[in-house]
């Protein structure tokens, strides 16, 4: 079976911590020796016990010419990284001129566009410039061509949502005054179901005093009564004969 993984954490026994640092010191020492050796590199290694003892290396330079060259090369990094207000404001100096000649060329090329100091222009500097003038043009009308299409097809949606509130509104009331309408006859129907109407009102009584008066050898006459009001109905008139004994007794 293999080896397995050692961790790696303090080893707490002073004695056996010494030994491990004696022989993995000359291990690093007989590395640093190799990598100078086989890849030709100049080294520089500094080690430092926990007691303070201080151990070296360094290729067949000196200690001093290899931390010498060492600090250069970090300042010089630095440097690139973090360049000193003197540095920045010569660089500043060389760049001004580029960035005004810049400034200067845009500045003209506008007025170029707003069809100022065309004199100096040749005839292909000419036709260039109408060429970028159509170019622009094409892209603000298409620009603004687009924004009218949009517009438009808001207004569009805006119009059908208001003409379908419109309609419900309209169709709401039209449903009320449906209401308002059948409501009056509901209430005529439902009086007129809680009456009964088979019952119809009687005529008022007519009352009439008829007398007949008894005339010997006439006619009995119907006389109206008081009432004047109701329309008399003519009464038959018959011819009666009184008998021979009723005479007598009429006679008496």
């Amino acid at each position: 079976m293999g080896r397995g993984r050692v961790q790696l954490r303090r080893i707490e026994n002073k004695i056996s911590r010494q030994v491990t640092f004696s022989k993995r010191r000359t291990g690093l020492l007989k590395k640093a020796h190799e990598i100078s050796v086989l890849c030709d590199a100049e080294l520089a290694l500094i080690v430092f016990s926990n007691k303070g003892k201080l151990f070296e290396y360094s290729s067949n330079s000196s200690m001093e010419r290899i931390l010498e060259r060492y600090e250069q090369q970090s300042y010089a990094d630095q440097k690139q990284l973090h360049p000193t207000d003197s540095e920045s404001q010569a660089n500043w100096y060389l760049e001004s001129p580029k960035l005004m000649s810049n400034i200067e060329a845009l500045q003209r090329s506008l007025r170029h566009f707003l069809g100022e100091e065309l004199d100096p222009l040749s005839l292909k500097d000419l036709q260039l410039l109408e060429q970028q003038i159509d170019n622009s043009l094409k892209r603000i009308r298409a620009r603004k061509n687009k924004l009218m299409h949009e517009s438009i097809s808001e207004l569009q949606k805006k119009e059908k949502a208001l003409q379908d509130q419109n309609n419900m509104l309209a169709k709401k009331l039209k449903e009320n005054e449906k209401k308002v309408t059948e409501q009056p006859q509901c209430e005529h129907q439902n009086l007129a179901q809680s009456s009964p109407s088979s019952i119809q009102p009687s005529p008022p009584a007519v009352v009439t005093t008829i007398q007949f008066p008894l005339t010997i050898g006439g006619n009995y006459h119907a006389i109206e009564g008081t009432n004047k009001e109701v329309e008399t109905q003519p009464q038959p008139r018959t011819n009666t004969v009184i008998p021979s004994w009723m005479l007598c007794h009429v006679n008496r």
